[in-house]
């Protein structure tokens, strides 16, 4: 797939088949994020890579009424960075994230980008609280966000470049 094609196709999935994802098909993914850009090189982003399908069914309770696909995910990459080492980790987050969703769109695996970061968890504490005790990472980490993954139960349909709101952009020259 050509990239254009392949952002097109990324679409948020919420619904998943039962068939697993690879240990190998994971390290492809988060390998994205380790290749992805960070301002001034500092790269402060960890990931934490979940397949217990326990821990994901707690983990689907980090936010109310948003992280349910957890549940029914093949696995899950939480993103998280430490604080201390740079000005820019959530930027760089995001990047991680948006580079692994690409990648894992251009696999046929399907997956949705859930909001940590400034979020609250189904029993009212802080999303990033929350997660801390079930997956047991430093205090000067922040959690940013987690991609859900599976195959897609249904394929979502992707979008079209002619219908994108091109008045939105503008030119100088």
């Amino acid at each position: 797939m050509e990239m254009l094609e392949i952002m097109c196709s990324r679409r948020s999935v919420r619904r998943y088949t039962d068939e697993k994802i690879s240990d190998e098909q994971l390290k492809q993914i988060v390998s994205a994020a380790l290749l992805a850009p960070s301002g001034h090189s500092k790269y402060p982003c960890e990931f934490i890579i979940v397949k217990n399908l326990e821990l994901l069914e707690k983990m689907s309770h980090c936010r109310k009424g948003v992280a349910k696909m957890l549940e029914g995910a093949a696995a899950a990459i939480v993103v998280i960075a430490d604080k201390d080492k740079s000005d820019t980790y959530v930027e760089d987050s995001c990047v991680a994230m948006m580079s692994m969703e690409l990648l894992a769109t251009s696999m046929g695996i399907g997956n949705c980008w859930i909001q940590v970061r400034n979020r609250e968890a189904e029993n009212d504490s802080p999303s990033e609280t929350y997660l801390r005790g079930i997956l047991n990472f430093p205090e000067n980490f922040a959690c940013q966000s987690i991609l859900s993954l599976g195959y897609p139960a249904k394929p979502p349909k992707a979008r079209e470049i002619d219908k994108l709101n091109f008045d939105k952009v503008s030119y100088r020259e």
